[in-house]
């Protein structure tokens, strides 16, 4: 692999991420907030070996020590935390060199025969789309609706039948949102992916633990905040007017799961680790629902309840699956 291809400093560092392979741990949060990785490394995490920023990019390995109401003894777990940025494009960065720091020989710039499977978790804020989620309610994602083009540009399989059947709904319910007229009429076109089982469960599993009500369902990851969200403030008008209505009124016929949030990231995070092997999942709380037009000014004790149910799912599932590698 070229120096083009894989940037990597006089220091051994990848380029964006600005550490080495053997500082990432194989247990993984992601945040869009470098605030919060700060704030996840200095008071979730202890035994601190590396802290990094380079280009607004957060990163710290730990060790993290979550217990749960009805969980005997874990044992503590090597976690990092980095920053993703705002949107899949900077996610996708951030992703890539996660995976080539776990996957890559940096010296002879060649794919290992073997490395450890990576556990990896999105934990941010999204608003909800159900007018019955009430604000601070972490939503557990089992499927996600890519409304970016990001994973677009890697050419990964469904993961199931209900990926391809919710695309081809999900398509038409984009199509006749829009204007007949429209200049993109028929180019917006969703793609679908599912997060890891085990770690839905797992994260079911840790929420029930800690007394931390959570919500599963589906989520829509857009490829910006305002008008790809069906926000309409500025004048130029959204293509896909009143786009969250549409997708909070469809029903996927997944027992009685609904579209709960909109994001942007977890499509393309799922979507490409899921094409690897890695174990992906994302768990977002509600800062804003949609239906009822409300936001919350103080968010941040529920988003560190998301944080200790992620770290908690992190821990379950290294305990029951220590090792695992992929060649």
């Amino acid at each position: 692999m070229t120096s083009a291809d894989l940037p990597i400093d006089e220091n051994g560092r990848i380029y964006h991420l600005q550490i080495k392979p053997e500082q990432m741990a194989p247990n993984i949060l992601l945040v869009g907030d470098p605030g919060r990785a700060e704030f996840i490394g200095s008071t979730l995490l202890r035994d601190i070996e590396v802290e990094r920023e380079h280009r607004g990019i957060v990163t710290v390995t730990g060790t993290s020590e979550i217990t749960g109401g009805r969980a005997t003894i874990i044992s503590p777990v090597r976690t990092t935390v980095t920053t993703a940025g705002m949107g899949t494009p900077s996610l996708e960065i951030v992703v890539n060199e996660l995976v080539a720091l776990n996957e890559i020989n940096f010296e002879t710039r060649t794919r290992k025969l073997d490395f450890p499977r990576l556990h990896i978790l999105r934990v941010g804020t999204s608003g909800g789309l159900q007018a019955s989620t009430k604000i601070g309610t972490p939503i557990i994602t089992s499927y996600a609706i890519g409304m970016d083009n990001t994973g677009l540009f890697y050419e990964a399989p469904y993961p199931d039948q209900i990926c391809e059947r919710l695309e081809q709904d999900l398509g038409h319910i984009v199509r006749n949102a829009m204007s007949i007229g429209s200049r993109f009429h028929g180019k917006i076109h969703p793609y679908v992916s599912r997060a890891e089982p085990t770690i839905v469960d797992a994260l079911l599993e840790g929420s029930a633990s800690l007394g931390v009500p959570a919500k599963l369902g589906l989520t829509v990851s857009t490829s910006g905040f305002y008008a790809p969200q069906g926000r309409d403030i500025g004048r130029v008008k959204p293509a896909i007017p009143e786009i969250e209505s549409a997708f909070a009124e469809y029903d996927p016929m997944l027992g009685g799961q609904r579209i709960e949030n909109m994001e942007m990231e977890t499509s393309f995070l799922i979507h490409f680790l899921g094409a690897l092997g890695y174990w992906a999942g994302s768990i977002c709380t509600t800062i804003n629902n949609r239906r009822t037009n409300t936001f919350d000014h103080h968010y941040q004790e529920a988003v560190k309840n998301s944080t200790r149910v992620a770290l908690l799912a992190l821990a379950v599932i290294r305990s029951r699956n220590p090792d695992v590698r992929i060649s």
